[in-house]
């Protein structure tokens, strides 16, 4: 490993996290395939550059992204993440594409957040990881978002059976850590209610584009020692030069604000991702921030956006032009947080 990034800890466990993390939905082949080879070379440079913190899921690429992850992690030191709550069944699904995946593997996706279906999602993530311990375990995606009007059905399955089958994996040794991994806050503020979690992950709503939970979500996490990962710091590629938001086509009223945060970035010489990558890391609730990576040029994009120095005057334009949550905490020296001593 030639590169190394400050670690924060996972709650109240003895886990502690890189502050960069890679994401591998684009490893699955998210809207786009990826070549096996590049995906492979992609992994091993982020770990060399220190990214030793990897979340996957059985839903990217149908298994196809923790298959690759495994393959990339075995005999390294790492912290891995992967999730619970879609079983995958035999068999390719014509609604693949529609669901993201153009060239998955030929399986498709059961949702399922019954105690049973946890244990064996646990099992046989193990068996396509090829490895011999998951680090944290994530519900993934449980939530109005993803569920619409059969959201607290799912919901009341987790809580009834699922969370049982989560906390007996970490009793047992056999996940240090559990939490949820999701796009939306409420779900989270939700899930305070069932019992005793260690992080969330949630993408694209603490970002340098939307605050909404620095107002109840970020709050309660502090007060009980839950740790957030921050997943979708580029919302979706809209920060990053990109055209969508939240997986789909950025509505004009985004597109409005882009272009606001991107003038003031300009006027400090400073790239909007570079500011998108470093606003979040700025809260005692954040352990790492986690940008999905699709290769080795997105990477090397990445590594210099995380260690650009931007002033602390910029952080001040935002606020004070109303695009930045007036009470956010923002870095305090132009220094990146990704270099700065952990917490």
């Amino acid at each position: 490993m030639t590169g190394a990034f400050p670690t924060r800890r996972v709650g109240q466990t003895s886990l502690r996290l890189p502050v960069l993390g890679f994401g591998t939905a684009p490893l699955g082949g998210m809207f786009q395939a990826v070549d096996g080879t590049e995906g492979a070379a992609t992994l091993a440079q982020a770990l060399d550059a220190g990214m030793t913190y990897v979340d996957t899921a059985p839903f990217y690429g149908f298994g196809l992204s923790e298959r690759r992850v495994g393959d990339g992690l075995r005999g390294q030191s790492h912290v891995l993440s992967t999730k619970v709550g879609r079983l995958l069944a035999p068999g390719m699904t014509p609604a693949a594409a529609a669901m993201g995946w153009p060239e998955p593997l030929p399986f498709h996706p059961v949702f399922d957040y019954s105690y049973d279906a946890i244990m064996r999602s646990f099992e046989a993530s193990l068996h396509r990881l090829g490895l011999e311990k998951i680090d944290i375990l994530y519900v993934h995606d449980i939530g109005e978002v993803t569920h619409g009007e059969n959201a607290q059905k799912h919901f009341r399955e987790m809580a009834q059976g699922g969370y049982r089958a989560l906390d007996e994996l970490r009793r047992a040794g056999h996940v240090t850590a559990i939490g949820l991994g999701v796009n939306e806050a409420q779900v989270c503020l939700d899930a305070l209610n069932v019992g005793d979690w260690d992080i969330f992950l949630l993408a694209g709503r603490y970002t340098l584009l939307e605050q909404d939970p620095l107002d109840d979500l970020l709050p309660q996490c502090v007060e009980r020692s839950i740790s957030l990962v921050i997943g979708g710091p580029f919302n979706s590629g809209i920060l990053v030069g990109g055209d969508t938001w939240n997986y789909d086509a950025a509505p004009d009223t985004v597109r409005a604000k882009v272009r606001r945060l991107e003038a003031v970035c300009g006027e400090y010489g400073v790239p909007l991702p570079a500011a998108a990558l470093q606003f979040p890391l700025a809260h005692e609730a954040v352990t790492s921030v986690l940008p999905g990576l699709r290769n080795r040029q997105e990477l090397a994009d990445a590594l210099a956006w995380a260690k650009h120095p931007i002033p602390p005057q910029l952080w001040q334009t935002l606020k004070d032009q109303g695009l930045l949550h007036p009470n956010a905490p923002t870095p305090p020296s132009s220094s990146s947080p990704y270099l700065s001593p952990a917490p």
